[in-house]
């Protein structure tokens, strides 16, 4: 018996270090361990009669066969591979996809912000040419005009519609509104008035038809 080690044997069998390894835990090989490496026994081939080259050869195709398992999966690591690649990209793809339509829609709204905006202030400029903005949000003015509303002040007669003119102080109670809404109110009538009359500003103070909801005017 001749001692070699891992890679000699591989090479005198022509199979890879795997293969001998392999070899070595079927038992087809047995090894020694000689000042701490492990060495492979091999028979020597020169007394080689017929009767062992069945079991070589059995030894070979073992080879082969173990070294096609291998080979194919390797192949079959480098498609994983290659699919999980495929796949990332597929996703980073989506994902920026995603993102464009994001940022078109909102491109969208923020043109549409500033078109409506646009009308707005047109709409102001026609209707309110004398106000100016800081005019249309002087609550300090709601909060006097409610103060000073005299409650037995005789209220204009709204003779071509339906309804009782009411200040806006009586208004304001009659639906409840909170200070908020109020505010808001006011700041819409001085719009309202004008383009409708169920509502008129007599003076400084308002005068509103008690059957004109205020939905009517905040929207």
């Amino acid at each position: 018996m001749k001692k070699m080690s891992i890679n000699d044997a591989a090479k005198l069998f022509g199979v890879s270090k795997e293969a001998i390894h392999n070899r070595v835990r079927r038992g087809s090989l047995q090894t020694v361990t000689q000042d701490g490496v492990k060495l492979v026994l091999i028979e020597d081939t020169s007394h080689a009669n017929t009767k062992t080259s069945p079991q070589k050869k059995s030894h070979s195709m073992d080879d082969r066969y173990y070294q096609l398992l291998e080979e194919q999966n390797k192949r079959l690591q480098e498609r994983v591979e290659k699919l999980e690649d495929e796949t990332r990209e597929l996703r980073s793809q989506k994902e920026q996809m995603l993102i464009d339509e994001r940022e078109k829609i909102e491109l969208i709204y923020r043109q549409k912000d500033e078109q409506l905006k646009s009308i707005l202030e047109a709409i102001t400029t026609k209707f309110l040419p004398n106000l100016s903005a800081q005019s249309l949000f002087d609550v300090e003015h709601l909060d006097a005009e409610l103060e000073s509303d005299d409650e037995s002040e005789e209220e204009p007669k709204s003779e071509p519609i339906e309804g009782k003119m009411i200040s806006l102080k009586k208004y304001i109670k009659r639906y409840k509104l909170s200070k908020g809404e109020s505010v808001r109110l006011h700041k819409a009538l001085k719009e309202f008035v004008t383009i409708d009359r169920r509502a008129v500003l007599i003076g400084s103070k308002y005068y509103i038809n008690s059957k004109l909801k205020p939905f009517s005017i905040l929207h």
